[in-house]
Parts: C-alpha cells; structure tokens; sequence
C-alpha cells in the first residue's frame, strides 16, 4: 500500500538502506518504510537532513519530495527527469498543443471543479447549491468569463461561512487546506511525470515561476475533496495539523471515486486523468478521463470524526 511519509519533526535525518526509507535521530533509527511502498514525502522540518541516494531512489520510482514553507504551502518539489518509455514525443505533443485545444481542456476541469464545488454545497444542503450547476454549464472555451473566480466568490461563504477568506499564509483552516492541497499536488505531479509530461507546461497556469504548472491545473477538479475534509475537521474542532490529522489528509489518495463507470482510488484516478491528457495531446482532441462527484454517502465518508487514536 502506498503511503505519504511526512516529517515534521526538527533534528532528522533521512537515508537508504537495502531498499528502506530510514528516519534517524541522534543516530537512532525512529523509523523505516519500504521504499516501493513511498508514494511522496512531504517536509515541513526545515532543520531536517537527507541522502542524495535516497533522492535518487525516489526519483526512480517516482516518488515526489515536497517541501513545504511554515504554512505548509509547497515551495519545490523533486522529480524524476526521465521515466514513461515514450516521453520525447509526449512531450513534443504537448509543447505543440495549439490553443484551441487547451482552452477546450481548461474547460472541462473548470467545469469539473465548479460541479464538485456544487455537489459539496449540495451533500451539506446549502442553498447555494442549485447555482453551481447553472455556473458549470456556463464555463465556455477556456473560461473567457472567469466563471471559475465566480464560483471562488460564493463557494468560500457558502463552504466555511461569510467571515472566512482564502488566505495560503494564514492559520487555522487555511493551513489545513495547504496540507490537503499539497499532498493532492503531490499525487497529480507524480501522475503528470509517469504519464510522461513535463509539469512545467501548463494549459492554464503559466506563470514564468511556477515549475508545476500543469500540477496545479490537473489537482483543480480534486480540491473540493479536501476541503470536505477541512470543513468537516473545523466542526470537530481541529483547525491545527498534528500527526493524527496529517494521516487523515494522506489517506485522501485512498479515497474512491468513479472514473468512467469504475471506482478507483484518488492515486489511480490522477493516473488517468494525466494518461487521458496525454492522448489529448497527441490525438489534438479533448479527451479528459474526469471523475464523477462523489455520492451522499461518500462525502459523509470524509466527514467521519476522529477517535481517539486518530483514525476516521
């Protein structure tokens, strides 16, 4: 089973040996995990210390290392520079790919992404639920109308209540939201990498410094799942990151949803919607393998309190 590895502790130092993971303090091993089973590592301890061999094993096996800022925003990430057998042309595709079929592609993941906003507003009975399906309709080529910062507008109030603002350097659920967002960004940049795209090149984001791009355009359609689980987390009362509630986020990559009649879990389902961009750039057609919104009963799955011992 593949997990997310997070270390948040100051002081360790991280290394390979025959084919784990290992944690150490002190020179005291705290810790180990099969390699092949790391599906990222995520750093928050800044004072933290690691191998260049075991960057190069997780590069391997394409496994993410993200590093996160105090806010717990990522700041840069590692990946491997080569790994799908046919990566050149992929690549050549998608640095091809003409405009129109880009504005057709963001799209359908604004689309996406305003539909699942909807259906969280729905499954929590808000009544501002009925305009997300009129607004998803409404997205045209490339989202001339910002109908994606149109739903930002409502969705926020509606999720979390009238007082609450979007802010990535604030606390409290905005630092929850960083984690949740990193650890999906985490899981789509490794999708991107193995489907043998450069996450650099984006459909829509483009900005000269943003090295994952494409990341941040694939995850879109996936952050309505986190913030299920932050809203869910604040009405417990959590709204700081400890150990419990970092394994919470990390099993979202377990989470399933229904791709093309098919449950899969969130990890698989970031796979196929970054080989289905592949074929959209080398076929010049859009052909998105996007998920379904989850069901009543599977938005309740995410909301379900912690124990004791911190599981769901």
């Amino acid at each position: 089973m593949e997990r997310i590895v997070d270390i948040g502790t100051e002081g360790l130092h991280l290394a390979m040996h025959r084919g784990f993971l290992t944690v150490s303090k002190d020179r005291d091993e705290v810790g180990r995990i099969a390699l092949d089973d790391v599906h990222a590592v995520i750093l928050h301890a800044h004072g933290c210390t690691w191998t260049g061999n075991l960057v190069a094993a997780l590069a391997e096996r394409g496994s993410p290392i993200v590093f996160c800022n105090t806010h717990h925003s990522p700041v840069a990430v590692t990946l491997p520079i080569a790994g799908f057998h046919a990566q050149g042309g992929r690549m050549r595709a998608q640095w091809d790919a003409g405009k129109p079929l880009a504005k057709q592609l963001w799209q359908r993941i604004v689309r996406a992404k305003i539909t699942m906003q909807g259906a969280l507003l729905a499954q929590r009975a808000t009544p501002e639920a009925s305009a997300f399906a009129l607004l998803a309709r409404r997205v045209r080529s490339g989202d001339p109308d910002n109908l994606e910062a149109q739903a930002a507008r409502r969705y926020w109030p509606a999720l979390m209540g009238r007082d609450f603002r979007r802010d990535r350097d604030a606390a409290g659920a905005n630092a929850l939201l960083n984690y949740g967002y990193a650890v999906l960004r985490a899981t789509v940049a490794r999708a991107i990498v193995a489907a043998g795209l450069h996450p650099t090149i984006g459909i829509f984001h483009v900005n000269r410094g943003n090295a994952f791009a494409l990341a941040d355009d694939l995850v879109e359609p996936f952050r309505p799942l986190v913030d299920a689980l932050v809203v869910a987390l604040v009405a417990q009362g959590v709204e700081t990151l400890d150990p419990a509630v970092k394994r919470r986020f990390a099993r979202l990559i377990a989470f399933d949803v229904k791709v093309g009649g098919e449950m899969s879990p969130v990890s698989v389902a970031a796979q196929r919607l970054a080989q289905s961009l592949a074929r959209s750039f080398e076929t010049t057609r859009s052909e998105l393998a996007l998920f379904d919104p989850p069901t009543a009963a599977d938005w309740a799955m995410l909301a379900r309190p912690l124990d004791p011992t911190g599981e769901a």
